[in-house]
């Protein structure tokens, strides 16, 4: 069973990739905002208060999240493996997900950063947020968020290099090549 992180901006294709790396090798897909919208759908008291922060275009305490994943990745079935999307987001969150999964026995076995410029990001969310009808995919939450990005998340890079195990792809052109080149990465586990 293989462990991935797909890493990248929001707005880089993680969720599109993961969709494809899902049907093509039976991986089980942990998407965190997935999770979260599905709480906020519902009106949960964990939805409520993830909503504050996602409106702001903050990230949700790693408390709240590293307790969600837990649950969620022991209820999944044991399949080819699992790709975490949208976690961990912080260096504390890649040091959680580290010691949880090796409690289980297992690890993280590659971390796939799909690379996008900021101005194709903010023109991919723009887009996105007209036809999903997502709050947060207006300019002034995007901005937000790609600054949260930057200063909190993309340490994370150099991280998974000290790890051994960070993989950068090109997330702009056709699905189909930028999903070939995660493919390379994957057949090469």
């Amino acid at each position: 069973m293989k462990n991935l992180v797909i890493f990248g901006a929001p707005g880089s294709g993680k969720g599109t990739q993961s969709d494809l790396l899902v049907q093509k090798y039976g991986f089980d897909h942990i998407s965190t905002g997935d999770v979260l919208r599905a709480e906020i759908k519902a009106g949960t008291e964990l939805g409520n208060t993830a909503k504050q922060y996602i409106d702001n275009g903050q990230l949700i305490p790693d408390a709240l999240m590293i307790d969600i994943l837990a649950a969620t990745y022991d209820a999944l079935p044991k399949t080819q493996g699992v790709i975490f999307d949208g976690f961990p987001r912080t260096i504390p969150q890649a040091d959680a997900l580290k010691a949880m999964l090796a409690e289980r026995g297992t690890a993280v076995h590659a971390m796939l950063e799909l690379s996008v410029p900021d101005e194709m990001l903010m023109e991919r969310l723009i887009n996105r947020g007209k036809t999903s009808g997502r709050a947060d995919d207006n300019e002034e939450t995007i901005a937000k968020r790609l600054s949260v990005y930057h200063a909190q998340t993309a340490p994370l890079v150099e991280w998974y290099a000290q790890e051994g195990i960070h993989n950068p792809v090109q997330g702009y052109g056709s699905l189909e090549d930028i999903n070939a080149n995660l493919c390379v990465v994957i057949d090469a586990l």
